[in-house]
């Protein structure tokens, strides 16, 4: 297995943490916006996650994606490294029931496995320690016949390294995992952890001004079934499914 960075678990986790709980993360907040739901919206379909799932969250911080994921009706559950983030989620506005469990993903405890339709992850596969390691476990918590997916950008996508060093409170060494994010190395890691139908797919266009507009979603859109430019595609997606 593939140690991200090298350094133990614990340290990678307390970088993380710090991370993310030190500054004030604006892309962490639940906002609802049109940007947010059009990945919810993909990630489901992708996943084939339907209403009365149980589905569980990988990395899911102050829940912009838990709460929407809850909107649909899936049973969905988070799990973060940070009691902080949750605490937060815990207070927000239709978090009430929703089960969060606040520790590493290896850390899941023996009942949690098998047990849900789908895992998911949005934007936190490049932060993890151990690539291997972590899509065995969102495996082994899966039921037979169960879903992984993973949003995460595409390293091709030059806006990121923009965004990564013009935002005041993102900083490149929590976020180099990116490089990580391609097809030829997250599919066999996949495969190995025991999925099928392992498969990849890119999306999106332009940023979240632009997409949180009706029009710009709308030309989006359109602007998608032209294969022109599919490579540099902001976001890629990568799942597959426990055999049954």
């Amino acid at each position: 297995m593939t140690v991200v960075d090298g350094p133990d678990i614990g340290l990678h986790n307390q970088r993380q943490r710090d991370y993310f709980e030190g500054t004030d993360q604006r892309t962490l907040k639940p906002t609802g916006s049109r940007y947010l739901r059009r990945h919810v919206d993909r990630v489901a379909e992708f996943a084939a996650i339907t209403s009365g799932d149980r589905v569980l969250e990988v990395g899911c911080g102050l829940g912009r994606y838990t709460l929407l994921l809850a909107e649909r009706g899936v049973a969905v559950e988070g799990l973060d490294l940070s009691p902080s983030l949750l605490e937060q989620l815990r207070s927000t506005p239709g978090a009430a029931g929703i089960p969060l469990h606040a520790h590493d993903l290896l850390e899941c405890p023996p009942e949690m496995l098998g047990s849900f339709d789908a895992v998911i992850g949005f934007f936190v596969l490049h932060h993890v320690h151990d690539l291997d390691a972590c899509v065995q476990m969102a495996t082994a918590l899966v039921r037979p016949g169960g879903r992984v997916a993973f949003l995460e950008p595409n390293p091709w996508n030059p806006l990121y390294y923009v965004q990564i060093f013009a935002t005041p409170e993102m900083s490149w060494q929590p976020e180099r995992g990116m490089l990580s994010m391609r097809p030829n190395k997250i599919m066999p890691i996949m495969s190995a952890a025991g999925l099928v139908d392992v498969r990849f797919e890119r999306f999106g266009l332009f940023p979240p001004f632009v997409t949180n507009r009706k029009m710009g979603a709308d030309l989006e859109s359109a602007a998608e079934g032209v294969p022109l430019g599919v490579p540099a595609r902001p976001f890629a997606l990568f799942g597959g499914r426990r055999p049954t």
